[in-house]
């Protein structure tokens, strides 16, 4: 019987932004006061995991949140390569003024001034998934990251474009399970057990 690696991904809390700006890499902060969602979180994820965040606070205090709500676990390593898309020039700005912005969230080939495409982040998010699947083969791993960087994973499973990995939601608190199977017979290594589960 071969190793079985699950990936445990959770999108962080919900951003405080209240004029709807668009964010990206910036550091802001988010709410993490719904703690039935916590506690059903904390019931969900295995207490023996590796965990994984990005060096924004958004995704350190979820995971925070996570474990003090009854998650044993230790913490996080800090993983750059799961940060979510760099939108460069329009991060900061009220999303509904960006004009470009509707018409470009569809093409991941698109990069924004200063910032990075989907593609660039999938491939990305792809190097960080392959090695932390090498080093910690056969483990539970508890990702606390953004909604691209999931889209991502999700498309790195199951071998999507960025177009179609795009179409993926991806709620805050929401978990989605990947699962990595070390089996010589088996023609896809991956398999999609939940996707977007939301606490309950």
């Amino acid at each position: 019987m071969g190793k079985l690696t699950r990936w445990f991904w959770i999108r962080h809390a919900p951003a405080i932004d209240p004029e709807g700006r668009l964010y990206g890499q910036r550091d802001v902060d988010c709410d993490c006061g719904d703690s039935p969602a916590f506690a059903s979180l904390a019931r969900a994820v295995p207490n023996n995991a590796v965990w994984l965040a990005t060096p924004l606070r958004r995704t350190l205090k979820t995971a925070a949140a996570i474990k003090a709500a009854g998650c044993a676990g230790p913490e996080p390593i800090v993983e750059p390569l799961f940060l979510e898309q760099n939108f460069g020039e329009w991060q900061g700005q009220i999303r509904s003024e960006v004009t470009k912005y509707r018409l470009w969230i569809a093409a991941p080939e698109a990069t924004p001034p200063g910032g990075e495409s989907f593609n660039t982040v999938m491939a990305r998010v792809r190097v960080g998934i392959e090695h932390w699947t090498r080093e910690l083969r056969g483990r539970d791993i508890v990702a606390v990251a953004h909604g691209g960087t999931i889209r991502s994973a999700l498309g790195v499973a199951l071998g999507l474009t960025p177009e179609v990995a795009l179409a993926f939601s991806c709620e805050n608190l929401s978990l989605t399970l990947i699962e990595h199977f070390e089996e010589p017979a088996r023609s896809h290594d991956w398999r999609v057990a939940a996707v977007n589960r939301l606490p309950r």
